[in-house]
Parts: structure tokens; C-alpha cells; sequence
């Protein structure tokens, strides 16, 4: 059996909500194994489900720049937050999302990309010893439709297109422009609100849809119930599951009672023409990422150097 530190155990019940014993042990039971414990934890019924992406734990900004029709997306790390706030970081990043239209949101392509005399990363690197700090451009993603828009948001924004969190939706439609971007626009406050999984029930990745039916299995059959009424039990629950992680099923944030579906058929008719969303993207700073959370008052000692 793996040896489980009391690190592995705190970083369960961030992400659970479970108590302190019943993560250390989840973690025995599966010898260590984060995701799986998490799993045991939710068929015991003391955690909720913990999202794929972890907890958010690196600084930085995410980049937008859109034009007519497409749009695109870039995050750029920093170790702390003093930094992400700094002007020429914003700048940096805010002309790396503008480059990463062009390179349409391949990483490579844009750190190739000349930004001035010298490419993208030339310019990073020159930034991390002008400032001291480690950065990095962690991903870039562009979205283009034709005929329609490409909406975006971006929430707690630090500057113009600069923010947190950063969404794009894709509208194909034939409708006018500035009432689909409008509309794209709300839709996108409600997915940086909602952070939906997909788009619809058949984009969900099979393996989730698997995790999850496992998941309700196991707990349906604690209560002692048949089979049959087991497996019902289970089609339930994920209709609940895809009312509450499918963009087009979920309820709309701004009004608390449409259906995502049912405010793009509306729209649809009052805009005189067919609008479908093709595509969004979502991102959030540092989600997924791991960073030590060490001691605070140990940290503040060792930079006094006390």
C-alpha cells in the first residue's frame, strides 16, 4: 500500500468537503489513488463530485481577442497574483491572444510568432529575468464560424479583455450581427458562471458518462432496492447530472427558468432566422494546475531569511 502523507489527505478534503478520516481512508482503500478515492468517497455518500479540473492554484490572466466571426483564447501563467497585475504582463498578454488568432490557437505556432523584433518567446523569456518571476503560456484555443459570431466574456477583468476567467461561444446563424452578439455574449456570462462539461448529452466524453453511471449504481444499491428500479434510479439521476452539466439542458443564469435550448429557439424566432451554438470554450486561470500550499508564516520566515 502507498504511503499516505497528510498532504495527500488535506488535498482530498479540498477537493471533497469529506472529513478528515473518511479521506485518509478513501486514500488507503485505493492505495493512493486521488481520483479513485474520490470515487469511493462519493459511492459512500460523504463527498460531492469534485470536478475534473481540481482546484484552481496558479496566478496569471487569460488573453481574449476576437473579429468578426472567430475569436481566441490564451492563458499565461505567473507564480503570484503581484505579477499578473503587472503592465507590462498584461500587455504581453494581451498581445499574445491577438497573435493567437492568428496562429488559431496552436501554442507552437504562437510562441513561433514574431510580436515586435523578437517571436513570443523571445519576448517571455526576456520578461522572466526582467521581472524574476516564472511565466509561462499554458494554452491557447480559437473558434471561427461562417455565416455568425464568435462572442466572448471575460470575468473579473483586470483590463480590456484581460480577466480570470475567459469564454468564446460560436453562434451560426444568418441573423444581425449585433443581436447575435449580444445574445452570444449572455450566454457566455452564463458559462463562465456554470462551467458546463458540453455542449450536449452526446458530447460528453463515454468514460464520464461511465464514472458517473458507476457512481449511481452503487449508490442506488445501498438502499436494497432490485435491479430494475436500481437501473432507473440510475437514468435519473443522469438526466439530473445533464440538466446540470450540459450547456443546451441547464437553466439560464440571467432569467432562472429557461433552458439554454429553449432561449436559442426563442431567439431564433425573434431574430427572423436559425441560430445554433457550434461551439464554446471556457477557461479559468490555473485550473488544474497544482501548487504547493505550504505554510504562510514558513514562507514569510524563509524570504526574511530568519
Amino acid at each position: 500500500m502507498s504511503n499516505i502523507s497528510a498532504s495527500m489527505v488535506k488535498d482530498l478534503r479540498d477537493k471533497t468537503g469529506a472529513g478528515m478520516m473518511d479521506c485518509k481512508a478513501a486514500l488507503a482503500e485505493t492505495d493512493g489513488d486521488m481520483e479513485a478515492a474520490i470515487d469511493w468517497l462519493r459511492k459512500k455518500g460523504l463527498a460531492k463530485a469534485a470536478k475534473k479540473a481540481g482546484r484552481v492554484a496558479a496566478e496569471g490572466l487569460i488573453g481574449i481577442a476576437a473579429i468578426p466571426g472567430a475569436g481566441a483564447l490564451v492563458e499565461v501563467n505567473s507564480e503570484t497574483d503581484f505579477v499578473a497585475r503587472n503592465d507590462q504582463f498584461k500587455d504581453f498578454v494581451k498581445d499574445a491572444a491577438g497573435l493567437a488568432l492568428e496562429a488559431e490557437g496552436d501554442v507552437a505556432k504562437l510562441l513561433a510568432k514574431k510580436m515586435g523584433d523578437a517571436t513570443v518567446d523571445e519576448v517571455l523569456k526576456g520578461l522572466i529575468g526582467k521581472i524574476g518571476e516564472n511565466m509561462s503560456v499554458r494554452r491557447a484555443v480559437a473558434l471561427a464560424v461562417s455565416p455568425g459570431v464568435v462572442a466572448s466574456y471575460v470575468h473579473n477583468a483586470a483590463g480590456p479583455e484581460l480577466g480570470k476567467i475567459g469564454v468564446l461561444v460560436a453562434l451560426k446563424s444568418k441573423a444581425d450581427t449585433a443581436k447575435l452578439l449580444a445574445l452570444g455574449r449572455q450566454i457566455a456570462m452564463h458559462i463562465a458562471a456554470t462551467s458546463p462539461l458540453a455542449l450536449t448529452p452526446e458530447h460528453v466524453p463515454a468514460d464520464v458518462i461511465a464514472r458517473e453511471r458507476a457512481i449511481y449504481a452503487d449508490q442506488a444499491r445501498q438502499s436494497g432496492k432490485p435491479e430494475n428500479i436500481i437501473e432507473k434510479m440510475v437514468e435519473g439521476r443522469l438526466r439530473k447530472f445533464y440538466e446540470e452539466s450540459v450547456l443546451m439542458q441547464q437553466i439560464f443564469v440571467i432569467d432562472g427558468e429557461t433552458p439554454i435550448a429553449k432561449v436559442i429557439e426563442k431567439a431564433s424566432k425573434e431574430f427572423g432566422a436559425p441560430i445554433e451554438i457550434v461551439g464554446f470554450v471556457r477557461y479559468q486561470v490555473g485550473e488544474g494546475i497544482e501548487k504547493d500550499n505550504g505554510d504562510f508564516a514558513d514562507e514569510v520566515k524563509n524570504l526574511s531569511g530568519q
